[in-house]
């Protein structure tokens, strides 16, 4: 059996009142991380790099659609894959700030809206590459745009 490889893309929203937006995974099986509280992003297509990749998932599962310049790089994972037992990853994230809450329309699995001062206590309900992605966030002043 191969070994399976991901190269995705995730991105850290944040609302124009410093909360973090969130996707709330769909509890069915077969997709990765189900019911968990995860970042929106996506796995890359065709030669895509992981800015193009961001930017096209958000639109998809959010139905915003925000210029690349938007997005700051953040955090770049390569490794044993956090979700796949036995596979790999290549995960490159990004931040992007000042999104209009009602804009958001979510289309893969439901909104999840928490402050930052709200995701110790959920850790254990978030995917682990959020969790690390996280971590690093919130270790640094990364919501006031500095």
């Amino acid at each position: 059996m191969a070994q399976r490889h991901r190269e995705i893309a995730f991105a850290i929203v944040i609302d124009k009142q410093g909360h973090l937006l969130l996707q709330q995974r769909d509890d069915i099986p077969g997709i990765i991380a189900p019911g968990k509280i995860g970042f929106f992003g996506g796995h890359r297509e065709g030669d895509e790099t992981f800015l193009q990749c961001v930017v096209r998932e958000l639109h998809e599962e959010t139905s915003i659609h925000l210029p690349a310049d938007r997005f700051e790089h953040f955090k770049i994972y390569r490794g044993p894959d956090l979700e796949v037992s036995g596979g790999t990853m290549n995960a490159e994230g990004f931040i992007v700030r000042d999104v209009r809450v009602s804009e958001v329309s979510v289309t893969e699995g439901s909104l999840f809206i928490a402050k930052c001062e709200e995701i110790p206590a959920l850790m254990p309900r978030i995917t682990s590459l959020a969790q690390i992605a996280l971590r690093d966030f919130l270790g640094g002043d990364h919501t006031s745009g500095r």
